[in-house]
């Protein structure tokens, strides 16, 4: 996975999108893209490759 670009901005794009997202859930550390993405799993009910290919789409 691969996040380009600042992160607040592409934060923000996803909260417009799938306004259930919060902070929390949003929460991204450095290294630790896995956990994002099993949150957003999660909160989306999406399987891993597709939440993938929505945040590498950003």
């Amino acid at each position: 996975m691969r996040l380009q670009g600042d992160w607040n901005q592409l934060k923000a794009k996803l909260q417009q999108t799938y306004t259930q997202l919060t902070d929390e859930d949003l929460a991204y550390v450095e290294g630790k893209g896995h956990e994002l993405v099993s949150r957003l799993q999660a909160k989306l009910g999406k399987g891993k490759r597709k939440v993938i290919k929505l945040l590498n789409a950003l």
